[in-house]
């Protein structure tokens, strides 16, 4: 048996010192990846529905979102944020709809201590991962190894941004734990490709007839604003992918049937957007940067004298300009 001096108390007073100093978060300041094809946790903006952001307005502003919605598309996998204790099930909606699942994680930050002293009772990371089927209710996980998969959200609210409700258990705002610290790789190329031959620098379309290309433009007789941008693009000419990613669709933009009425949508490294007005090789599976997507569609027929052009729009509706901009001289 192990016996302990009166230097024993005067450790434990020294370790607990050290604890509040460095506590166990420390050692992972930010939390790992939650949900594949979205490396650096981006939340999701405003779409129909609402705003994904902490504190954003809920139930006709009579309420405020207590937790941070993590962009995550519908079947794709999630992992653990930081090591613990798993409990659950957590019901969200309480009405057995197609994503009310969920789970809870408590733990300490992926800390570990190899001690013979007892230690003073200590907080640690509590959150809810809520619209996620995890493959376990209750057991250990350690940080980053695989939770469950993502739910069908398109299901129950069509044309949302699928996303993980990720919620702390005493309501606090995680998003300064989910952004983490990526120091940009100088072998890392972040700008988007060319997207159509002929335009190697995604030269924007300007004003015609019809309106202009630029985002914010005003549609609907000044009722509306264009929420993508326009990149000219020839008929027939060929497409390319901006950037790595997976595919979905078809996108349908005007749902009308018409000449140009079809298109995709790539989501991949933090990104999201859709190519409309296009015809895609496939609709579904891996693309890489700068291979062939599809085909422009001929806008010519739909909108006789346009400047024939990509729509291009991110899924949060933010603007894509500068990630297309990025792309000139390519």
């Amino acid at each position: 048996t192990l016996e302990f001096s009166p230097f024993s108390s005067f450790a434990r007073e020294v370790f607990a010192r050290q604890w509040a100093a460095h506590p166990p978060q420390q050692q992972h300041r930010h939390w790992a990846q939650i949900c594949s094809g979205n490396p650096t946790n981006k939340i999701r903006g405003c779409d129909r529905y609402g705003c994904g952001q902490f504190g954003a307005d809920r139930h006709s502003g009579k309420g405020k979102h207590v937790g941070v919605d993590v962009i995550c598309a519908d079947g794709a996998t999630v992992y653990a944020p930081f090591s613990g204790q798993l409990s659950g099930p957590i019901r969200f909606f309480h009405n057995g709809n197609a994503i009310d699942d969920g789970v809870q994680i408590r733990g300490s930050g992926n800390c570990f201590f190899l001690t013979s002293l007892p230690l003073p009772s200590l907080p640690g990371y509590c959150v809810k991962l809520v619209c996620i089927h995890p493959i376990r209710y209750h057991g250990q996980i350690q940080r980053g190894q695989q939770l469950g998969r993502m739910l069908p959200m398109q299901k129950v609210f069509p044309g949302i941004i699928s996303h993980i409700h990720v919620e702390n258990c005493d309501r606090s705002d995680p998003t300064h734990l989910l952004t983490p610290v990526v120091p940009p790789s100088p072998h890392q190329d972040t700008r988007w490709a060319t997207l159509c031959s002929g335009n190697p620098t995604n030269e924007i379309r300007g004003c015609d007839k019809y309106g202009c290309g630029y985002y914010g433009a005003p549609r609907r007789n000044g009722k509306g604003k264009h929420t993508g941008v326009d990149v000219i693009c020839a008929d027939g000419a060929t497409v390319y992918a901006p950037f790595t990613g997976e595919l979905s669709g078809p996108i349908k933009f005007f749902h009308n049937g018409n000449a140009i009425d079809d298109g995709v949508q790539i989501r991949g490294s933090g990104l999201c957007v859709k190519l409309l007005c296009i015809h895609p090789i496939r609709y579904n599976g891996r693309i890489s940067k700068g291979q062939i997507l599809g085909k422009m569609l001929p806008m010519q027929r739909v909108f006789p004298g346009i400047t024939s052009h990509i729509h291009v729009e991110n899924c949060d509706r933010s603007d894509p300009t500068r990630d297309l901009e990025r792309g000139k001289g390519q």
